[in-house]
């Protein structure tokens, strides 16, 4: 009689179940990240479920919205909201550009129904950043809810939800923080609470839905998970906050600011056929620079990539394809040595000498 040969150990399979205990702390390392103590809830999958779960909550049919548009995001917030039966109020601005506190308050008075607002921090996608906490700011003193996009800024930059005044923050980690695409996580203040609960047409009894989250889990002390949870990518979670931890906050964040810094001074030492996307230094987001090019950002991209296949750079999205490039410079990428090489593959694409490019990313990110 022959025997089934034994199963080899795995460490990615043989995994203990994740418990109750282990989630709700991994809920408090996210709370601390974000210096806040309004409710965290970490959601199953990649950050665009809970970004769609919060509109699709708080947004109430028959409602005025203001959706602040400075990328792609922003694009795909306004439809989610017309699906919701809400009026938008669209406030686009250039890409090259930020949205500024004055804009929105400008368009809040002009619109005195809106009760909600969503906004995108950094546009990994475009290059640009907003200034949170002066339209935080804005949009309280207009009574209105806010709803902000921060996948691409946390740990890369400042991120205080609640100090701020941000009633719905949503987090991944997949960028600054270097860790995994398929979990993420949102801060949710009790005037977004009350509206969820008002709302007849939130979601309930669905992957979207806060509310089962908070009914199932956070009012229920958090002693039983509704629903079997992600548990490699909580456990890499888990590991990237604790990465996070021991590098110290400012550190991470610091070394990202270096990135762009040194990136956008190198890129401007290239010479002709590039330069900055994002005009203003101030703008510029910190996990991704992006550049406008006279040539096709395609060919240049793939050119760059023969000769260097390991750099962070990729053409931009849709219509910008052919007229934008990418560097991007989070993560594990957010170092002087990645920048070194992207540089030195663009100046091979674009024909160049990389001498003075490399020589002034090394000054600005020692600056």
């Amino acid at each position: 009689m022959t025997h089934p040969s034994p199963i080899t150990p795995h460490p990615l399979l043989d995994l203990e179940p994740l418990t109750a205990a282990r989630f709700a702390a991994i809920e408090r390392k996210v709370a601390a990240l974000l210096g806040t103590t309004q409710d965290i809830v970490v959601m199953q999958g990649e950050a665009l479920l809970p970004l769609e779960g919060c509109i699709r909550s708080a947004a109430r049919p028959g409602s005025t919205a203001l959706n602040v548009v400075t990328g792609p995001y922003g694009q795909t917030f306004g439809g989610w909201l017309r699906d919701c039966g809400v009026t938008v109020v669209d406030l686009a601005v250039p890409y090259h550009t930020a949205a500024g506190a004055e804009q929105v308050a400008r368009a809040l008075a002009e619109h005195p129904r809106i009760d909600f607002v969503s906004l995108v921090h950094a546009e990994a996608a475009t290059g640009n950043t907003n200034p949170v906490p002066e339209i935080a700011e804005a949009v309280r003193a207009h009574g209105a809810l806010l709803m902000v996009d921060a996948v691409a800024s946390v740990a890369a930059e400042p991120l205080l939800p609640e100090a701020w005044g941000v009633d719905l923050c949503v987090i991944g980690a997949q960028k600054a923080m270097g860790g995994p695409a398929g979990v993420s996580a949102v801060s949710v203040s009790e005037r977004a609470w009350q509206r969820m609960a008002d709302n007849p047409a939130a979601p309930r009894r669905s992957y979207l839905s806060l509310l089962d989250w908070k009914e199932r889990w956070i009012d229920t002390g958090r002693a039983a998970l509704p629903h079997a949870p992600a548990q490699l990518e909580m456990l890499a979670l888990d590991a990237c906050l604790d990465r996070v931890e021991h590098d110290g906050l400012d550190a991470v964040t610091g070394r990202h600011r270096s990135a762009a810094v040194a990136t956008r001074a190198g890129v401007r030492a290239l010479g002709d056929g590039v330069e900055p996307y994002v005009r203003l230094d101030h703008e510029a987001a910190p996990v991704a620079t992006t550049l406008r090019t006279t040539g096709d950002a395609r060919e240049i991209v793939a050119a760059a990539l023969r000769a260097d296949p390991a750099v962070p750079l990729t053409a931009g999205g849709g219509a910008l394809a052919k007229e934008m490039i990418r560097v991007n410079h989070y993560g594990p990428d957010a170092q002087l040595p990645v920048i070194h090489r992207s540089l030195s593959a663009l100046a091979t694409a674009l024909d160049a000498d990389p001498a003075a490019a490399l020589e002034a990313a090394s000054a600005a990110w020692s600056a």
